[in-house]
């Protein structure tokens, strides 16, 4: 089944009087491909631009803003529809034999495919991440997707969500310490631990749908903001997504914007302003995604 969906995120920043604007580069629009087909989208500002839309190194739609006024405000809006259609994980792609143990066993061709995810990029200066490392391997527990789902489970029954309005993201090893974090912190601890494990695991920025705007009972945590998981590459299977924040593994929930090596590289919105250090008075941001309904193929009848 595929359904049409709408994405929409608004980001607010507020100034104590007039300051100008550097450049601004975003990463909203969802990728296309198999699982996701765009119908429309679009960007608004409150002040005068010029907008181009170019793509990076890995292929990630980036939208690139110069501002052509000051102002005591500056409001992005971003809007999305697109066709979604639900990935149901290793159930429905089952794993190579190379791929069924770790570590998995990655062809010539793909570890030179898959280097810059297979290296581990953070520091441990303690060794931390590395032990807690072992732990899901401890014994004879080597099967993949036994793996992954402790690995999922552990967040969930050991870690705390927290939202900070601080930016950037957590080393893997303050996460691990303080049990708590943000999307994207999980996200990097999972990605750096998988890494240590032998697999190739990459950074997601995206969207994540939340049921609840819908109508349902439970909600999904770090909604209402753009989110962070991981994909991880197995033969037979590909890149999978698994959400460490909400124990997501398939299905329409995730809807991936950038692909990054590490969180750095995938950077919802960044830009520069020039005025006094006090001058800045805060940023909101808002981002809904909903359901529209399902989609149904003219060609089918």
């Amino acid at each position: 089944m595929a359904i049409v969906g709408e994405v929409k995120h608004t980001t607010t920043y507020r100034y104590a009087k007039p300051v100008t604007f550097g450049t601004h580069r975003a990463m909203f629009l969802p990728r296309r491909g198999a699982s996701a087909r765009l119908v429309s989208w679009s960007v608004k500002t409150n002040l005068a631009s010029t907008v181009r839309w170019t793509t990076d190194s890995r292929s990630n739609a980036v939208t690139v803003m110069d501002f052509n006024e000051p102002g005591t405000e500056l409001k992005i809006s971003f809007q999305v529809r697109g066709v979604y259609f639900g990935i149901k994980g290793i159930e429905a792609f089952p794993l190579e034999a190379r791929a069924e143990e770790v570590p998995v066993q990655y062809s010539p061709d793909e570890w030179t495919d898959l280097a810059g995810y297979l290296r581990p990029h953070a520091e441990d200066p303690d060794g931390s991440v590395a032990a807690w490392t072992k732990s899901f391997v401890a014994g004879d527990q080597d099967r993949t997707t036994d793996v992954l789902q402790r690995m999922l489970g552990s967040f969930r029954n050991s870690f705390s969500y927290q939202a900070r309005s601080a930016e950037g993201t957590q080393s893997p090893g303050e996460t691990l310490r303080s049990k708590s974090g943000t999307c994207r912190d999980f996200a990097w601890l999972m990605i750096e631990t998988l890494r240590r494990l032998g697999f190739a695991a990459r950074f997601i920025s995206g969207y994540l749908y939340d049921a609840a705007l819908d109508g349902a009972a439970v909600g999904a945590t770090g909604s209402g903001a753009t989110h962070a998981w991981v994909q991880v590459f197995l033969p037979g299977a590909g890149w999978l997504d698994y959400d460490p924040t909400n124990s997501i593994s398939s299905g329409h929930d995730l809807i991936p914007v950038a692909i990054a090596r590490h969180p750095g590289q995938a950077i919802p919105l960044a830009g520069s302003w020039f005025g006094d250090a006090g001058d800045y008075l805060g940023m909101t941001v808002d981002v809904a995604v909903r359901k529209l309904g399902e989609f149904r193929d003219p060609s089918e009848g």
